[in-house]
Order: C-alpha cells, then sequence, then structure tokens
C-alpha cells in the first residue's frame, strides 16, 4: 500500500510543478487547492495520510485536529516556525514535524509595493485606465521623500524595510523592544524609546513583529489615536498584531489616511468584510511569502524532508515525537 501525501492549501495549483517528487518512489500525493475552514470536514479529507505538507500559517493544526488524524506520522510545514501547529500534541502524538528553508526578502519588498500603491493611488487609476473612463487622471498622489517612516519591528524584514525609506529619502525611525539607540545609529536610522512616540511622530507605520501573546492587539483603539491624523498604517506581518474593529473604524472616520494590509485575523477574508469595500485601503490575500523563488525551496526541501524521514535520519526537525505506538 502506497504511503499518501497531502499538500494543503495550494491555492494557485503549483506544487506538483515545482519539485522533483519523483525521488519519492511509492508515495501518493495529492494537492487541495483551497482551503477547509471547518475540522470536521478537514479530518474527514485528510483521513488515511501519513504525511501532511502545511503552507505556512493557513491551516491550523491544533490538538484537536491532531487527535483526529490517528495515521499521521510526518508533518512538514513551509518555513522553520509555524504558530498555527501544536508542537508539543503532535509530539505527544508521535507526529514528527519539520521544517523548510525560505526566503527571507519577499515579505518586505510587497511592503513597499503596498506602500507605494497607497500613496500613489495606483490600483484605482490603473482600474480608470484599463475602463478607458472620461479622465484621464483622477488623483492627487503624495510623495515619500522628507516623510517620517515609523518601524515596528527591527528584525531582518524590518532592516529591510527602514533600508528602503532611506534609498527613497525618508526619515526612518524604529522602536521593538530589543532595539537600542547605538544599533539605528549604525543603520543610520532615528531611535524611538517607545512605542508612543514612535505612533505620534510617523507618517508611515509598517509592523514587522511577530505575533504572540505580548504583541497580539498591540496597536488597539488607544495606540492609532496616537498616530498623525491622516497617517498610513502597513501590516505585512499577522493580522492580529493590530485590533480590527478598531482599525475600520479608523479608517472610515479618517482617522487614518490609509493602510495597506497583506494579513487578517481570518484568511480568507469574508466576501462582506470592510478591507473590501474601503476607498482608503490597499489589500492582498497575504502574498508576503509567496513567489516562485520561494515556493521552488518549499517544495523541493519538503520533498527532501519525506525522503530523509523515510530513511530514518530526519532533516530540520522542529519537534521531539513520543515513540509511534501502534504506528506503522
Amino acid at each position: 500500500m502506497k504511503l499518501r501525501c497531502a499538500i494543503l492549501d495550494d491555492y494557485q495549483d503549483v506544487a506538483r510543478n515545482l519539485a522533483d517528487w519523483s525521488k519519492l518512489d511509492g508515495v501518493e500525493i495529492k494537492c487541495f487547492t483551497s482551503p477547509i475552514a471547518d475540522e470536521a470536514k478537514l479530518a474527514e479529507a485528510l483521513k488515511g495520510f501519513a504525511v501532511i505538507i502545511a503552507m505556512r500559517e493557513r491551516t491550523p493544526f491544533r490538538e484537536s485536529l491532531l487527535s483526529r488524524l490517528p495515521d499521521l506520522r510526518l508533518l512538514i510545514t513551509t518555513g522553520m516556525r509555524n504558530a498555527s501547529i501544536d508542537m508539543e500534541a503532535a509530539a505527544r502524538q508521535g507526529i514528527l514535524v519539520c521544517g523548510t528553508g525560505a526566503i527571507g526578502g519577499p515579505a518586505a519588498e510587497l511592503t513597499w509595493g503596498l506602500l507605494l500603491a497607497l500613496v500613489r493611488h495606483i490600483p484605482a487609476e490603473a482600474r480608470n485606465f484599463r475602463d478607458a473612463g472620461d479622465k484621464w487622471q483622477l488623483t492627487l498622489g503624495n510623495g515619500l521623500e522628507g516623510r517620517t517612516l515609523g518601524i515596528v519591528g527591527l528584525g531582518k524584514l524590518g532592516t529591510k524595510v527602514a533600508r528602503y525609506g532611506l534609498a527613497f529619502g525618508m526619515d526612518v525611525l524604529a522602536w521593538s523592544r530589543s532595539n537600542t539607540p547605538e544599533r539605528s545609529k549604525a543603520l543610520g536610522i532615528g531611535f524611538a524609546p517607545t512605542l508612543d512616540d514612535l505612533l505620534r511622530k510617523a507618517d508611515v507605520v509598517s509592523l514587522h513583529l511577530v505575533l504572540n501573546a505580548e504583541t497580539r492587539g498591540i496597536l488597539g483603539a488607544r495606540e492609532l489615536g496616537l498616530m498623525k491624523k491622516g497617517a498610513l498604517l502597513i501590516n505585512t506581518s499577522r493580522g492580529p498584531l493590530v485590533d480590527e474593529r478598531a482599525l475600520v473604524a479608523a479608517l472610515q472616520g479618517g482617522r487614518l489616511g490609509g493602510a495597506g494590509l497583506d494579513v487578517f485575523d481570518h484568511e480568507p477574508l469574508p466576501p462582506d468584510h470592510p478591507f473590501r469595500t474601503l476607498a482608503n485601503v490597499v489589500a492582498t490575500p497575504h502574498l508576503g511569502y509567496v513567489t516562485e523563488e520561494n515556493y521552488r525551496i518549499y517544495f523541493n526541501d519538503a520533498a527532501e524532508d519525506i525522503a530523509a524521514w523515510l530513511a530514518g535520519a530526519p532533516v530540520r526537525a522542529l519537534n521531539t515525537p513520543a515513540k509511534e505506538a501502534g504506528k506503522s
């Protein structure tokens, strides 16, 4: 009987073509191109699969789901971190979790694309151009040079975005719990001693934080209220960093000038969500890491993970599973 492998959330139906799966002789691959939100339906769909490849954090693997998957032995996440997988529950159930490599830059590049689209009204102008409307130009854009860019979270991605800001002639200011005046000086940017200080000074605020208990909801109604009237917010990190209802209210009321968003509390975003219709929102469906280069690494590494596991020498392991009692 063939070993069965499920590839989840392959939205573009590209996984089969972006890796060499031929090395996995005897492994049956099935791709799921649409999300399955209902846990019971997902558990039924994944019945009999010994290997599952999860795309980032699109599908959560909580203990309640893992307990419904008695055949699962190897769970692979693209990337080396996935907050949507209960690692301890997987380990208790004897499920090995492995990761893959990744390219770190695409999300930072998308951040800048969203910002440019927002300040120059590119979506509206491009749509009008294609529709051959009566007006040749609709809007007055804004420049970035001389404006203040506030970076919240100065890790790899935040540092990249800070450098983009400097290249565009912006005054860059950064805050994170681990940032220091010395580090900011070395990067040629300003140091914000507190998040409140950064929010009050920035014309554009860009979020680059890991989502955890401390950062969830780090921007609520109070914090959004500290931002300059007409300021812009860019979020390509995680939706729950921002209180969604407070952000909608700030955008609808004109307190903020606009938002560039790639991440949301619930994905895919519900069809009737305000972010889909607000004129001052430029949004994309979580495309930060979605590039051909990244996907080739993801899926080739995933195939390598499976081959190594089958050979009894797992690579890129993220947990230490208990003995697989009762599994074969």
